[in-house]
């Protein structure tokens, strides 16, 4: 389904990786270390809070953060904090970023000094000020003049120690003035509205063409007015500061009018006097992104483009290929084609199709699929999306139980504790790898329907390539769910939200230790002692050098990659998924056949459901998969017997009685996740038995009768919140930010149509089978992102035409805004 947009919209994200902290200030006392912490603030707003690192001095963090930004803000800030028990934890430095600089460091690793943090320059928020200045007559007949300050309102004000109790001063700078006038305080809000009237007594000269004034008349030209927004406070220590501004009188012009927003500005030379040197150095990774989406209209010649790459021949000529020949990482171009291919229900042609080509390249079948390339990196962001809530149902209980227990579990005799005993340390990483091992293993049943589809994709190609290879089957689909799915999981479990924070430093190491074994049984490789440089580890491994471990991987892998799609069903070789003696209801075939119970030998594989009176004899009755159109239990009272399912077909059910509860919900699982995709499944049952000419369940006498109870165990579809426009705004920032490689790639596809000689050496880089093809889909590239160029720039001067300076939305203070008042009046005659 499509997205659509009725206006255009502006989106901000924003991912970070907060790394490390450096010479941060010892603590004053015997102990000197401190127990320190970072967060991430819009303004002053704290949206982020890493954990904390005990006893250092030079903490090191390694954490993720990823937002969208949902409102406007001035500064992306870091401070860092020391946790004190008894008081409030004390701040120790900032790093404040302005937003129009946040461009600067995009996507680098920048080491920032840390600023000292005071509250005089801590600010946020913004004022609407409305000043008039008129003439008044005394009884006298001497012309006075006032000034009428009036404070509206304020939004967005920072909230201190968790309250807001704000209130306005207002006061005129000049020669001899004092007076400061203040609004009443506003209770609980950082949105307040005053709508108060201030006036001031002012002499002004009779003439601007005067020459020089008499010394009791004052220049209101040379006069200002100035704004604070305090909080009250209950403390000693007097009210909060929150921000203030400083409006020259000049601003009212000969009309004597102003109306006009201010952001708060900091206290002038507020701040402590501390050498920047000695707070220490934070150092972070910003990727601060900024996308204007128009309405979905706009995007139809490229996204089309994009939407079709998977039918076009060779797939290296496609539009999305071409996006991860010319992007400087293919995470780049990954992350948007994954959530649009997703978002169409595209994914699957779109990454078989490259998939196959990448196969088709490979030489070796031990480096299928080992590099970072295009395909590689769409599947590992597609098992993100879509595997999110499998990994978190299979992985998180025993994760949080790792976390949480702290057992001991290093294996290196050098790391080793006086207080620890290596065999007991042993038992226990022994313990959590078979448990993580089971959970893995037998979680075949939820792994998602597309992830399925991909595997079985990629094992088609590999073995297809490979034919003399029994193994690529087995290594083309556990290279990803083990080695880039599962294992990374494992390891660093706060990047696949399964934990908040990384974990300590113990648990860190028992989780390395658990994901190198995973990785290692799910390799499948011949030797796989050699496969561990550590000779403790080569040791730790002998325990799991049994046949059991390598037949569960391979049943796991051979479930997960069996595909739901009928059309493949030709092709794909059957793969026995399950088998075991069950006793099933005779269906009654003959027209006097007794419909009593037997014992038969049941077979499921990814083709067909059977059963046999014994063992290794023909099939008595044979179900193909795409007629199994549910599988349900049945309720008990139907023939007083427990633990009984049926497997729902057109004509009739079968009905099967298992040895034991679990084994009765293991089958309805493998049964219900390889019918999963037929075209018609049932959306409804009947829980009960058709019995005596009619359903126990609802009574009704017709056999055919739709059913009573909806179908439980349908798979729940990918519901992914994906904006297919803005990723294509996405794809297209892409292609504008890579222009001059797509030129150069258009340039390489002239050079191999024309030569038939060497290739150009400054052209090698670029993967073109087909110069033709790939030198088509370019132009046509070219000419759908730079009508979207030119419709971005219509946007920026019709946006320019019709902002104000002084608006709620650009209040005066923004440094961002003026710069882009700069830029714009560089390059356009429109004024504001």
């Amino acid at each position: 389904s499509c997205i659509i947009s009725t206006h255009s919209r502006t989106f901000l994200l924003l991912a970070l990786c907060t790394g490390e902290a450096k010479n941060i200030p010892p603590y004053p006392g015997p102990n000197r270390m401190r127990d320190c912490y970072c967060t991430v603030n819009l303004d002053q707003e704290e949206v982020f809070r890493t954990k904390i690192v005990e006893k250092s001095l030079c903490p090191f963090y390694g954490e993720d953060f990823y937002c969208e930004i949902p409102r406007s803000f001035r500064h992306l800030s870091f401070y860092i904090f020391d946790r004190d028990v008894f008081r409030r934890d004390s701040s120790i430095g900032k790093v404040a970023v302005q937003k129009e600089d946040l461009q600067k460091y995009h996507g680098k690793d920048t080491w920032f000094q840390l600023q000292p943090v005071s509250a005089d320059s801590e600010v946020q928020g913004k004022v609407h000020l409305e000043l008039r200045l008129s003439e008044v007559i005394t009884d006298s007949g001497v012309i006075n003049h006032k000034l009428a300050t009036r404070v509206l309102e304020c939004q967005g004000l920072p909230i201190v120690n968790g309250q807001c109790d704000p209130y306005a001063a207002v006061s005129l700078l000049g020669p001899s003035r004092s007076e400061v006038k203040k609004t009443k305080v506003k209770r609980k809000t950082n949105n307040p509205q005053f709508d108060e009237v201030f006036y001031f007594e002012v002499t002004r000269p009779l003439s601007y063409t005067k020459r020089q004034f008499d010394v009791e008349e004052e220049d209101v030209d040379k006069l200002a007015l100035r704004v604070d927004l305090c909080n009250l406070s209950n403390l000693k220590f007097g009210d909060e500061f929150l921000g203030g501004v400083r409006v020259p009188l000049r601003v009212l012009g000969q009309l004597g009018v102003h109306d006009a927003w201010y952001y708060l500005q900091p206290r002038e030379n507020g701040g402590k006097s501390v050498k920047v040197e000695e707070l220490g150095s934070l150092r972070l990774n910003i990727v601060y992104t900024e996308d204007h989406v128009f309405p979905s209209e706009h995007y139809t010649p490229l996204r089309d483009l994009l939407l079709h790459s998977a039918n076009v021949q060779p797939v290296s000529a496609s539009t999305a290929n071409i996006l991860g020949e010319v992007c400087r990482e293919k995470q780049e171009a990954a992350i948007p084609l994954v959530r649009l291919f997703l978002h169409y229900g595209k994914i699957v042609p779109f990454i078989s199709a490259i998939a196959h080509a990448e196969v088709h390249r490979t030489q070796d079948p031990n480096t299928i699929f080992r590099g970072n390339s295009l395909t590689s990196k769409c599947i590992d962001e597609t098992m993100k999306l879509a595997g999110m809530d499998y990994l978190r149902v299979t992985l998180k209980p025993i994760i949080d139980e790792i976390c949480t227990e702290h057992k001991p579990c290093e294996i290196d005799p050098v790391k080793l504790k006086e207080s620890e005993n290596l065999e007991t340390n042993r038992g226990n990483l022994r313990r959590y790898v078979d448990r993580i091992f089971d959970v893995i293993t037998t979680s075949g049943v939820r792994c998602p329907t597309v992830m399925c589809d991909i595997f079985f994709s990629l094992r088609e190609s590999a073995v297809t390539r490979f034919q003399v290879d029994q193994d690529v089957r087995y290594t083309a689909v556990s290279s990803f769910i083990f080695l880039r799915f599962f294992a990374p999981a494992i390891l660093s479990p706060n990047l696949f939200q399964l934990r908040p924070h990384h974990p300590d430093p113990a648990t860190s190491r028992t989780l390395t230790l658990i994901s190198k074994t995973i990785q290692t049984l799910g390799s499948l490789a011949t030797s796989k002692s050699a496969n561990f440089k550590e000779a403790y580890m080569a040791a730790f491994y002998e325990y799991f050098n049994e046949q059991k471990y390598a037949d569960a991987v391979k049943n796991f892998l051979d479930l997960i990659s069996t595909s739901g799609k009928w059309d493949q069903k030709s092709i794909e070789t059957p793969i026995m998924l399950k088998e075991g003696f069950m006793i099933k209801r005779a269906q009654g075939r003959n027209r006097f056949g007794m419909k009593n119970f037997k014992k038969r030998w049941f077979r499921l594989t990814n083709h067909e459901f059977t059963y046999h009176k014994t063992k290794g004899e023909g099939a008595l009755c044979s179900i193909p998969i795409e007629n199994i159109l549910a599988v349900e239990r049945l309720e008990e009272e139907s023939f007083k017997m427990k633990n009984m399912f049926q497997v729902i077909q057109y004509e009739r059910a079968l009905y099967i009685q298992a040895n034991n509860c679990v084994e009765a919900q293991a089958w309805i699982d493998i049964l219900t996740k390889v019918s999963q995709c037929n075209h018609k499944r049932l959306s409804t049952y009947h829980p009960s038995a058709y019995l005596n000419g009619h359903w126990l369940c609802c009574k009704l006498s017709a056999e055919a009768a739709p059913g009573c109870m909806p179908c439980t165990g349908l798979p729940a579809n990918i519901q992914l919140d994906v904006d297919g426009d803005r990723e294509t705004e996405r794809i297209y920032s892409l292609y504008s930010t890579y222009m001059t490689k797509l030129i150069k790639m258009e340039e390489a596809c002239g050079s191999k149509s024309v030569y038939d000689g060497p290739e150009q050496e400054e052209y090698s880089s670029f993967v073109i089978d087909d110069p033709q093809e790939t030198y088509k889909t370019l132009k046509q590239i070219v000419s759908a992102v730079q009508t979207l160029e030119q419709q971005h720039t219509k946007y920026k001067r019709d946006k320019f035409k019709k902002t104000k300076i002084g608006s709620q939305e650009h209040p005066i203070g923004d440094k961002s805004f003026q710069c882009y008042i700069r830029q714009q009046s560089e390059s356009s005659t429109y004024s504001i």
